[in-house]
């Protein structure tokens, strides 16, 4: 017989293992940063990320190599967001060299908060990469890397902001329109080589984006100081307590909050619609009466800065209709600005807006806060400045795109039109880029022909000059990587090109291509600190009595990378002419 099944025990014995682990070395042991899911070595942990710092005239951008985004983003000047620097210098010496020490001091501030407030790290142990404008004066660059080398920086790397823009979307073939606060470049590049002597920049930028703003403002927008009492402001209409925009309110911060907040790019008016010298017929129902138009002032022309106040806050409530401020008190030449703002008013859908803002000092005798109430055209045609062309000096940002593919071989241009990429602050208002788009193909359409007689009946009208006749058939190429909502291609190139570069802020784009760039090991031209330090003690100016001695070998032998200098690449070697034609003689 088998024997029966044992009956358990009541008491059983149970002993836990451990499971065993097998040990990492310490040579294949990666720290990461307990705040990222990464497995690569952190900022945090290693000093391998370096510091990679975008100085904008008016907004810094700093953060660590490999990360996706900046760490921080703050104004240079925090108290009154001026910018740092801009296109003017004095031209006096001792101005000069005062303008130099107080841009000394403001950077000493920015770079001592870019490392001790917003990274935290010691300058001692970090690399730093400077995205450098391909236009940032050299004087700037010198109390930049200075003020770092004498915080022991070990390394400081100058790169092209336009062409780590081209490395954040992974091209390194295209034409870069930066359009920043103090003027807008274009830049081809080729190869991931700048062509810096087919440059081109217009004044058109943020800067006189927000002059713009401000000056149509002043002349159209309506302001309505709070009510004395609760009860005036129950029985006094609103209509009649509106004046016009006192300059107090508008300061710098209600100005940035308006452009970032309310602003956009409107599609281009019909063929139809001369914005510059069509005046249109008078409305009835408007309060103003419409003087004849002036066609020798342009609307960029009263864009001048009127005042910069204290900050303040706002709140912003959407109306859908507004009292109108009579203006029989305008100044002299206002007659086209009016002409242009019937003509947008009747042709615009975007909404007026009341903006809650801070009453000036001087009318601060009511309840409550002051209403500023910005016209809804307004808020749609005030990129307008920005695609005003037609001057030499200031040209429209399609014309600067246009003007910088004439100067580039012809072999390259359909590569370049293909690949444009637009980067910048002021770039991120919505309906920038497809209107670039449409400006860009709007330009190059034919000139018209106006009914010409010759002035001598034997000899024809000589042929109408033409532009950009060259670059008419580049029209089915033209294709904008970072383009939000492209066109219909016209052809393959267009198609495989168009919108497909990846989605970073336009904003940003100079700083992502300086992290990518950071964490490969690859950058610009680095300057180390030993070096720095060898070539100030060759030209102590303790050490010679000659001063234009001293002067030549400081400009000779300075070290910071500047392309300006640099001679321009040679071409083919000259030819043997009388070689030649002994060969074509035999």
């Amino acid at each position: 017989m088998s024997n029966p099944p044992a009956t358990p025990r009541a008491k059983t014995s149970f002993a836990p293992t451990t499971p065993v682990t097998t040990r990492v070395s310490a040579s294949q042991a990666i720290q990461s940063s307990p705040h990222y899911a990464t497995t690569r070595r952190h900022s945090l942990y290693g000093v391998e990320d370096r510091v990679v710092i975008d100085p904008g005239s008016r907004i810094w951008k700093v953060g660590f190599s490999g990360e996706g985004r900046p760490r921080d983003v703050f104004f240079a000047n925090k108290k009154t967001g001026a910018p740092l620097w801009n296109l003017q210098r004095a031209t006096d010496l001792a101005e000069r060299d005062e303008e130099e020490k107080l841009l000394e001091i403001s950077l000493q501030t920015c770079l001592r908060s870019v490392f001790h407030d917003s990274l935290l790290t010691d300058p001692k142990a970090r690399k730093v990469i400077l995205v450098e404008h391909p236009l940032l004066p050299l004087y700037i660059k010198d109390i930049i890397a200075r003020i770092l080398f004498e915080n022991n920086v070990p390394s400081v790397s100058f790169a092209s902001s336009h062409l780590l823009s081209l490395f954040a979307v992974g091209r390194i073939t295209g034409l870069v329109l930066d359009c920043g606060h103090l003027e807008s470049v274009a830049l081809p590049i080729f190869a991931a080589r700048p062509l810096f002597p087919q440059l081109r920049t217009t004044p058109l930028a943020g800067a006189r984006f927000t002059s713009h703003i401000r000056a149509l403002l002043l002349l159209f927008g309506t302001y309505l100081p709070p009510p004395s009492s609760l009860s005036a402001a129950i029985n006094v209409p609103a209509a009649n307590r509106a004046t016009r925009v006192p300059q107090e309110v508008l300061s710098d911060s209600v100005i940035e909050e308006i452009k970032t907040r309310c602003c956009f790019v409107g599609d281009a008016l019909g063929s139809t619609i001369d914005t510059r010298e069509a005046t249109p017929a008078k409305d009835e129902s408007s309060e103003i009466e419409v003087p004849s138009s002036d066609t020798t002032h342009s609307e960029s022309e009263f864009s001048h800065n009127t005042g910069r106040e204290s900050l303040s806050m706002s709140e912003f409530s959407v109306v859908s209709s507004v009292a109108r401020v009579p203006s029989s008190d305008a100044p002299h030449g206002e007659g086209h600005l009016q002409a242009l703002a019937t003509m947008y008013t009747r042709h615009s859908t975007a909404t007026d807006l009341h903006m809650q803002v801070v009453p000036p000092p001087s009318q601060q005798t009511g309840t409550g806060r002051g209403t500023l109430i910005i016209p809804g055209w307004i808020r749609e045609r005030a990129a307008e400045v920005l695609f005003e062309g037609g001057d030499v000096d200031e040209a429209s940002l399609a014309e600067v795109v246009l003007e910088s593919l004439l100067k580039v071989p012809v072999d390259l241009r359909k590569a370049l039109a293909s690949s444009i990429l637009v980067s910048g602050g002021t770039t991120m208002l919505p309906g920038f880029i497809p209107r670039l788009h449409a400006e860009i193909i709007c330009s190059l359409s034919p000139p018209s022909n106006p009914s010409r007689e010759p002035k001598r009946l034997n000899r024809p009208l000589p042929p109408q000059y033409d532009r950009y006749a060259s670059l008419r058939p580049l029209i089915p190429y033209f294709a904008i990587l970072n383009n939000p909502s492209p066109p219909t291609p016209m052809s393959d190139r267009a198609k495989a090109h168009a919108g497909k570069a990846p989605a970073f802020s336009p904003a940003t784009l100079a700083w992502v291509g300086g992290s990518l760039a950071g964490s490969l090991k690859t950058g610009g031209v680095e300057v180390s600190r030993e070096r720095w330090d060898e070539v100030n003690m060759k030209h102590d100016p303790d050490q010679s009595m000659d001063v234009s001695a001293d002067f030549e070998d400081r400009s000779a032998s300075n070290i910071l990378p500047d392309w300006t200098r640099s001679p321009l690449p040679g071409g083919a070697p000259a030819a043997n002419v009388s070689r030649i034609v002994a060969e074509i003689g035999a």
